[in-house]
């Protein structure tokens, strides 16, 4: 029997989920080649211009935040910016659950990020510690008994249907998960474009769904840590979710199609057009923010001197700065740091603003940027 015709029922565990590759008369296309070429060409502005920034990791967290607000929006997460950013100068207790979950997913990013980098593959673990993080439990893939379903989400006569039954047993979980590990390392016996692995990944990963919870949002790491692991990027700085959450519905319906009909065409062609789509945006949003450090730097330079450029950098790594946050090996005092932030304030970079005991200062135009859609 072939992967096409292997049977299918949303109602049953998909124990027959097919192993990776998929037929490649369905992956390797005229259309898949066309929207390849596109993905790619912007894909390597995006890794060049990042390069010549002189200072990548200043605008690293700003494009990771945003990926993970919109990541945890997905599975209907929600907290605002305004929320979000302040939670990273506050208290642990006066932090709200969703901005937590949101905190965690970047932080689940950026162990993924490290844990690639020493290692140079993606492995079962390392999905297992993303979903750690993320979900803040120490468990792994989840048991037989943990019968695990997904449903039709929304307010329609159909919501609540299931539509679809992920494979269910540890042996069968680990099985597939290996085999989708295999496929994204081993580039000598799965010689494909890495982007077409990323979307042919994504797709299986969704389809295993390992974990209890959470599994989106291991999937969209998982496809930025792709992009790092095959040397497509440099930092993990490409935003995908707010593609997908501009277009959920073509979304839920390819990665069906897929699991129904083996349609794995219109899948990789959606998944290339993210690629491609969100690394013009996100070119664009370097660009402005390199824009405005710049013209911010030169204004501090020609009026308050004595503030060296590093400090500048701290305002542009999230928009909300304390004083306790420009403090380093060259800057020592809270005093100094406060007066600094006070200069800044007088000639309208930074506002302040109270959270709860302590004042903090909003880098305001950096947060109008990163507000954009």
């Amino acid at each position: 029997m072939s992967k096409a015709t292997i049977p299918y029922d949303r109602l049953k565990p998909y124990n027959n989920l097919p192993l990776l590759p998929p037929d490649d008369k369905q992956v390797i296309t005229i259309e898949v080649l066309k929207a390849l070429n596109n993905a790619n060409k912007a894909l390597a502005e995006l890794k060049g211009l990042a390069r010549k920034l002189p200072n990548q990791s200043m605008l690293v967290n700003t494009i990771v935040l945003r990926e993970a607000k919109a990541s945890s929006e997905i599975e209907n997460i929600f907290t605002t910016e305004d929320e979000l950013y302040k939670t990273l100068t506050a208290n642990e207790s006066t932090i709200s659950g969703s901005a937590k979950e949101v905190l965690r997913y970047r932080e689940a990013l950026w162990k993924g990020y490290n844990a690639i980098r020493e290692e140079g593959k993606i492995t079962n673990n390392t999905l297992i510690k993303i979903y750690r993080v993320i979900k803040n439990v120490n468990d792994g893939i989840r048991p037989p008994q943990t019968e695990t379903i997904i449903k039709k989400r929304g307010s329609g006569l159909l919501s609540g249907e299931v539509i679809y039954t992920p494979p269910r047993g540890e042996q069968v979980i680990e099985e597939k998960l290996s085999n989708l590990t295999e496929y994204i390392n081993d580039d000598d016996k799965y010689d494909y474009d890495p982007l077409i692995k990323l979307a042919v990944t994504h797709y299986q990963f969704e389809a295993i769904h390992p974990f209890r919870d959470g599994n989106g949002r291991v999937g969209r790491i998982l496809s930025i840590l792709l992009m790092n692991q095959k040397h497509l990027l440099d930092t993990p700085i490409l935003y995908l979710s707010a593609y997908i959450i501009k277009r959920k519905d073509d979304y839920y319906r390819l990665l069906s199609e897929v699991t129904s009909r083996r349609q794995w065409t219109k899948w990789i062609i959606y998944m290339l057009k993210a690629v491609e789509e969100t690394s013009i945006y996100t070119i664009n949003k370097i660009e402005e923010i390199d824009s405005l450090f710049d013209k911010t730097l030169k204004l501090v330079e020609a009026k308050l001197p004595h503030i060296r450029k590093e400090v500048i950098e701290k305002l542009f790594e999230q928009p909300y700065t304390s004083p306790k946050r420009l403090l380093d090996k060259n800057l020592k005092s809270l005093n100094t740091a406060k007066k600094y932030l006070g200069q800044m304030e007088e000639l309208g970079i930074l506002v302040p603003e109270k959270i709860g005991k302590e004042v903090v200062y909003l880098n305001i135009d950096l947060y109008n940027l990163l507000s954009e859609t």
